[in-house]
C-alpha cells in the first residue's frame, strides 16, 4: 500500500505575535487560546523538546525499507545535485539505528555543515526523527518543575545558563554549553505541536530567523 505524502505542518507560537515598528513579528505576553495546552498540560500530556536548527526532512518506510526521502513536499532522489547532504544525513541516521521505525512517513530535522551555519559543529549531516530521538533524548524535564507562566518562560529563555537558563541538550551531549534555537511543545494526547524560538522575543539581541542566511533554512 502506497504511503500518502504529507508536508510537515507549520508550527505556530503558543504566544500571540504582532508586528512592531521595525516590521519584526514578535511574541507578546498574551497566550494564544488555541495553544493554552502548552501552559496547562500536565507532565504526561505535554512534552517540551529542543528545536533543532536545520531543515525539515521526512522519510517513508514501506515493508521495513526506506523508499523515499522528502524535503517538505519535494522528493529528494538518491543521486542529486545541491541536496546530496540530505541523503548523507539519512544515511548517517541509518548507520546509527535512528531509521529503525515502523512503516509510514516519519518527520525529522536534518542538521549539519551546510545548514544554518552548522551550530552543532558536525562533520557530517545527520537526520534526527522528531517523535523518537527528539522526544527520547532532547526533552526538557525542567518544563514541569516550575509554574508554567509567560514570565517564567521568558526567564528560562534569557537567564544565563549557569543561573538556570535554557541550554541545547544536543550540544550538551557533546560537552558544549550553548542556548538552543528554541523549543517545540508536543501535545501527547492530540499530536499537536507548537514552537517558540528565542529570536521571537523582543529581548533577543542577536540575528533573527532568516536574517542574512544563505544556507538552506528550516520552515519549522
Amino acid at each position: 500500500m502506497e504511503t500518502k505524502i504529507k508536508d510537515m505542518p507549520k508550527l505556530e507560537s503558543p504566544l500571540v505575535r504582532e508586528l512592531n515598528e521595525k516590521d519584526e513579528y514578535l511574541v507578546t505576553p498574551e497566550i494564544n487560546p488555541e495553544y493554552s495546552w502548552v501552559f496547562e498540560g500536565k507532565e504526561d500530556e505535554v512534552l517540551a523538546t529542543e528545536k533543532l536548527d536545520g531543515t525539515d526532512v521526512s522519510i517513508v518506510i514501506e515493508n521495513g525499507m526506506i523508499t523515499s526521502i522528502w524535503n517538505r513536499t519535494a522528493r529528494i532522489p538518491f543521486f542529486c545535485k545541491g541536496k546530496e547532504f540530505i541523503i548523507e544525513g539519512v544515511l548517517e541516521a541509518f548507520q546509527k539505528g535512528y531509521t529503525d521505525l515502523p512503516d509510514g512517513q516519519w518527520f525529522g530535522e536534518c542538521i549539519g555543515p551546510k545548514l544554518n551555519g552548522n551550530p552543532y559543529k558536525l562533520e557530517k549531516h545527520l537526520w534526527l526523527p522528531f517523535n523518537t530521538f527528539c522526544r527520547e533524548h532532547l526533552a526538557y524535564k525542567s518544563w514541569h518543575k516550575y509554574p508554567k507562566t509567560v514570565e517564567n518562560l521568558r526567564g528560562w529563555f534569557f537567564k544565563p545558563i549557569p543561573e538556570g537558563g535554557i541550554f541545547s541538550l544536543y550540544l550538551r551531549r557533546k560537552g558544549i554549553e550553548a542556548p538552543p534555537e528554541g523549543i517545540v511543545f508536543h501535545n501527547l494526547k492530540t499530536g499537536q505541536m507548537a514552537k517558540l524560538r528565542l529570536d521571537m522575543f523582543p529581548e533577543w539581541k542577536g540575528r533573527r530567523h532568516g536574517d542574512g542566511r544563505k544556507e538552506v533554512k528550516s520552515e519549522l
